[in-house]
């Protein structure tokens, strides 16, 4: 028999429900390309494959005889060849040999398509600059799928009717080889011969025609389906329909259909759920053996008004020579342990997910929100970062520990803000205070060492008790929020510098330089702005630049296109530093309820203080850092739509009249066919139409950059503020219109 876990399910139970495809929402539903449950190792022959091939192309019967592969060993070569040419490794050229692409001057990797219709595509492992494509040579390939490319010649690219002096990497679509497993979530439509869906993402610009049962669906359903065929551009592609959602006007369907989208998973399965219930509520003696008794300090969280998991918690307290600081972070490796049906899970996730109106966690409830959770008067237990902090922001000395502790009080960032904003009254805001002292020389110290400040403000949506919308609050990243943010910077700082420095394996948060094509591109861009800026490619110029920005008009629009121009940050084995924190060691340690990677780290940590047997292993690792990098880049995807979704039904209720609501709009800038806007405190960036602006006839200046009034004179240019009314809102396009009001009118 099959040795049997705690909870009564084999390892071989586990591996079978890991390979489950289903899109019910007890399962996830992944590419074969992703990591299922723990990765295997990588065999040694892969390597001399893609070595052998790197110098000529051959085929498998050559592989065989130059390898010297025993016969007996054919059947597991054939199965890693097969792997790697699925993966896109390796790729067959002249019949039936093969090679590596970079060889034959192809490229292999994820196509990523623009709303415009071009594209990208990204290397597997982030080793190499993407490739455009332009919409006439995506062919049939769609967002998500494994393609191969053939490079063209480079082309220069073009902004705003600039041209850079940079030549772009350009490549066409020549092979698909494997289809993304994404599901297209659409609209069903019917017409007297034949029903399609009409996609809602933009990217999809063609209908999908359907074959097969129509399962019910009315015009006008949310609906999901799957492609089945797509040949030839110039045909429309073909699929079947899989479910039927429902009424579009439903916000309970509109928000399934993001996460039916994104194949993000709801339920935890049951030997999963047993796993996390079996922990008591309260702590057993035998939880505290070996730790620091920490529960008589006076230690404090402080995290947003609405949050139900609580990762961390500090002590900072004044010193003669500067501060004392302890980071407390919820010791989630105690109850999550390696290989049990809990971990599996974890890792599948890889991460929680914040939609507008819900979370879907990486760990169930009784642990996420209870045991784990660092509520307040609840004793509780931690991986402690202890540090000795001078009045320069250095550190003088570290330690780890773990602990128990209690927490003395819950706060809110607006209750820290308050506390902030006036003299202290009381211990509590005394701590508070202290906290904020020692983070200011922290915050400071890091831009002084050539951090760069890409914070940006956040909105939150408010939702009623039925998921409609009734409020846009924009949240600026304040002094709480960057007491906090401070703390844990540090603490993950520290925590990879001691692994690295010991050499431990583990997962480190990187974030590599940019291409410097991606940083001249985007100085095109600036420059279209009529902002001047020096060599973007030196920290100091971009740190410069970046401060220049502060207060201007095209702030958000040009940080989040820097954002674009950089590189995405990701996990890997190799500890290559962090770009845009300026810090060599870095890696994710304060937020293990929520992230899988902070997991890793603790497991790691606890391994060279010698508090653990085992850790993490090396070979492991590689394929766990790019599967929890993929898996962070969805949930993103998927939080970034469910707000802009959310917006959208927000200001499309602004269309009634009687609802109209006047919003401060700022002009971003003027172009021949109207005024592009911003909202600021709604973040978001719409049109006026310069059909709407009917009291005067206007004339774009294109030397000024402005649109002028033929008779009243009236000039708008970037910059200007404006009072705005929704005109229309584009649900398919998922854009804005607005008109401009006159402050004594109506509207």
């Amino acid at each position: 028999m099959k040795k049997k876990k705690k909870d009564g399910t084999s390892k071989r139970d586990v591996k079978k429900r890991l390979k489950q495809t289903s899109l019910s929402s007890t399962s996830t539903r992944r590419s074969p390309r992703v990591t299922k449950g723990t990765p295997a190792s990588i065999h040694p022959l892969e390597a001399k494959i893609i070595q052998a091939l790197s110098k000529e192309a051959l085929t498998f019967s050559e592989i065989l005889k130059l390898l010297h592969v025993h016969a007996k060993e054919h059947d597991l070569c054939k199965k890693i060849f097969k792997q790697l040419e699925r993966s896109g490794a390796i790729i067959s050229v002249r019949g039936d040999r093969f090679t590596i692409p970079k060889t034959a001057d192809l490229f292999t990797g994820i196509i990523q398509v623009h709303a415009t219709g071009s594209a990208h595509v990204l290397s597997l492992h982030g080793k190499e600059p993407d490739l455009f494509i332009s919409s006439e040579n995506t062919h049939t390939a769609l967002h998500g799928d494994l393609v191969v490319a053939r490079f063209i010649e480079h082309r220069q690219p073009h902004h705003r009717g600039m041209v850079s002096r940079k030549m772009r990497r350009e490549g066409e679509i020549i092979r698909i080889l494997e289809r993304s497993e994404k599901p297209i979530i659409g609209t069903f439509q019917h017409s007297k011969n034949f029903s399609y869906v009409i996609a809602d993402d933009p990217r999809f610009t063609h209908n999908l025609y359907l074959g097969g049962e129509t399962l019910g669906a009315k015009v006008g359903d949310k609906v999901v389906a799957v492609l089945e065929r797509w040949e030839n551009r110039h045909n429309s592609p073909e699929g079947k329909l899989l479910e039927v959602l429902g009424s579009p006007v439903n916000p309970e369907v509109a928000m399934l259909s993001i996460i039916k989208k994104h194949q993000l998973p709801v339920a935890f399965p049951n030997d999963v759920l047993r796993d996390a219930s079996s922990f008591d509520s309260l702590l057993r003696p035998s939880d505290l053996v070996g730790r620091e008794d920490l529960r008589s300090r006076p230690i404090i969280t402080i995290d947003p008004e609405d949050a139900r998991d609580f990762d961390d918690a500090i002590e900072v307290q004044s010193t003669e020579n500067g501060w004392d600081i302890s980071v407390h972070i919820a010791d989630v490796a105690h109850y999550v342990l390696p290989g049990t049906a809990l971990d599996q899970e974890a890792q599948l996730r890889g991460n929680s997910v914040y939609l507008v109106d819900r979370v879907i966690p990486m760990l169930p409830e009784h642990l996420s929100n209870g045991l784990c959770s660092l509520r307040p008067n609840e004793d509780r237990l931690a991986f402690s970062v202890f540090a000795t902090i001078n009045h320069a922001g250095r550190v003088d000395h570290v330690r780890f520990a773990r602990t128990v502790i209690r927490s003395i009080a819950r706060l809110s960032y607006q209750q820290a803000l308050m506390m902030l904003e006036h003299p202290p009254k009381d211990s509590l805001s005394e701590r508070v205070h202290m906290a904020w002292a020692c983070s200011s020389v922290l915050r400071q110290r890091r831009f002084d060492q050539g951090a760069l400040d890409l914070d940006m403000p956040e909105v939150k949506v408010w939702l009623d008790e039925k998921g409609v919308p009734t409020k846009l609050e924009r949240i600026e990243n304040d002094i709480s929020h960057q007491l906090i943010e401070e703390l844990m910077l540090l603490a993950n700082e520290l925590v990879a510098r001691h692994l690295t420095r010991t050499q431990q394996p583990t997962l480190y948060r990187v974030h590599e330089k940019p291409d410097a094509s991606k940083l001249e591109e985007y100085r095109e861009l600036v420059a279209s702005y009529g902002v001047k800026a020096g060599d973007l490619s030196h920290r100091g110029e971009l740190q410069k630049f970046l401060n220049g920005l502060q207060g201007k008009a095209f702030e958000s629009a040009l940080k989040i296109g820097l954002l674009k121009s950089l590189k995405r940050a990701r996990y890997t084995p190799d500890p290559i530093g962090h770009f845009g924190l300026q810090k060599k060691d870095y890696t994710h340690f304060t937020s293990p309820i929520r992230r899988y990677a902070d997991l890793i780290t603790h497991r790691a940590l606890a391994k060279q203080l010698g508090l653990v047997p085992t850790g993490p292993s090396s070979r492991e690792l590689p394929k766990i850092g790019d599967h929890i990098s993929l898996t962070e880049r969805t949930a993103s995807d998927a939080e970034k739509e469910s707000i802009r979704l959310k917006k959208l039904d927000y200001f499309e209720a602004q269309q009634h009249p009687k609802k109209q609501i006047r919003f401060q709009a700022q002009v971003i800038e003027a172009r021949n066919y109207g005024l592009f806007i911003e909202l600021p405190d709604a973040m978001i960036s719409g049109l006026i139409p310069l059909s709407t602006m009917d009291d005067d006839f206007y004339l774009f200046d294109a030397l000024h950059a402005r649109l002028v009034g033929r008779k009243k004179k009236r000039i708008f240019s970037a910059g200007d503020l404006l009072q705005v009314v929704v005109e229309k809102v584009d649900r398919w396009k998922q854009q804005v219109d607005f008109r401009i009001v006159s402050p004594n009118s109506s509207h």
